[in-house]
């Protein structure tokens, strides 16, 4: 059995909690001993022959706070970029009408809360040296489809027609609860460009 020594990282969880489902699929996973004892994440295999690709985190801070940093952290990052042969991809998380400090801006208001919410994307393409221009689709969030579609649309359509944007990114409308009851939408997005700027 592989013991814990305080330098290898293990799951922060309280074991004594644990219901009989997490008990078992954490054992099954190997985080967990028979015993009931946490156990330090094996490296994966593949790790001997090829490193995984590299990418990095991108944020903007001025605008937008990092998603640990919530009273309740969660755990992603807000976008992350990597290159794939010629081209940089980026991968933009939900993003939602959130400030610096990661409150909610405009609290019932849908189309304040859209323009603070393609002001936080902008921000963050901009961090990875990556525009509209760059984005190839968009998943779009709302609390309440049918409420809120038509605004949504209107602002959509007016933004990207005042980028110029040609052609359209991809998109998808979705109706879904949001991670807080006074978020109304929430855009994620994917953005490719030349690598290096296109040197």
């Amino acid at each position: 059995m592989v013991k814990v020594t305080s330098t290898e990282p293990v799951l922060h969880v309280d074991v004594a909690r644990l219901t009989d489902g997490e008990r078992e699929e954490l054992t099954r996973l190997g985080a967990l001993s028979r015993d009931g004892d946490l156990l330090p994440c094996a490296l994966p295999r593949h790790l001997a022959e090829r490193p995984p690709v590299p990418r990095k985190a991108v944020s903007s801070p001025a605008v937008l706070n990092e998603a640990y940093a919530y009273a309740r952290p969660s755990s992603f990052s807000r976008a992350v970029s990597f290159d794939i042969g010629d081209v940089t991809m980026l991968l933009i998380s939900g993003t939602a009408s959130v400030d610096e400090n990661g409150e909610t801006t405009h609290g019932g208001d849908f189309r304040a809360q859209c323009w603070r919410t393609y002001r936080n994307i902008t921000n963050l393409l901009d961090a990875a040296g990556m525009s509209w221009h760059d984005v190839v689709r968009t998943s779009c969030y709302l609390r309440d489809i049918e409420r809120d579609y038509r605004d949504f649309n209107q602002i959509r359509t007016a933004f990207f027609g005042w980028l110029g944007l040609e052609p359209l990114p991809a998109s998808t409308g979705i109706q879904a609860r949001l991670c807080r009851e006074d978020l109304l939408v929430e855009i994620e997005a994917i953005a490719i460009a030349p690598r290096n700027g296109g040197r």
